[in-house]
């Protein structure tokens, strides 16, 4: 069997064919499937009460916590589905979940500062 299945025809396929649910064909294919469309609630990260425990490391499902030099620096929300179990975990807080309409509208405030997260009043207005 090759490292990765072969779906070619799968609209062909009788129910026989299809493997059954729940099964995970190999280690890691996260990485290679984009779910972070999933997600309705988004995690948001408080660096200034981070310590840098990596318990949310540990639990993600989803391999979705971001670690540069052995520091918690974010999130990967392409693979983050939003199941909260790293704000649950954070030992101190650091991680608040927020709905996705929330932070996608954050966003948008953000890009029409500049994407520098000036405030109305840092710009002069």
């Amino acid at each position: 069997m090759s490292k990765y299945w072969d779906f070619t025809g799968i609209k062909e396929w009788n129910w026989r064919e299809h493997p059954l649910g729940g099964v995970i064909p190999e280690a890691g294919t996260t990485d290679r499937y984009v779910t972070g469309g999933w997600r309705s609630l988004r995690p948001v990260l408080d660096l200034d009460k981070c310590i840098h425990c990596h318990f949310c490391f540990i639990f993600c499902p989803d391999s979705s916590i971001v670690v540069v030099e052995e520091k918690m620096t974010g999130f990967n929300l392409q693979h983050c589905k939003g199941c909260g179990i790293c704000a649950e975990e954070c030992p101190k807080s650091a991680i608040t979940m927020i709905s996705e309409a929330e932070a996608q509208e954050l966003e948008k405030c953000l890009l029409a500062a500049g994407g520098k997260g000036e405030t109305r009043e840092e710009k002069g207005a």
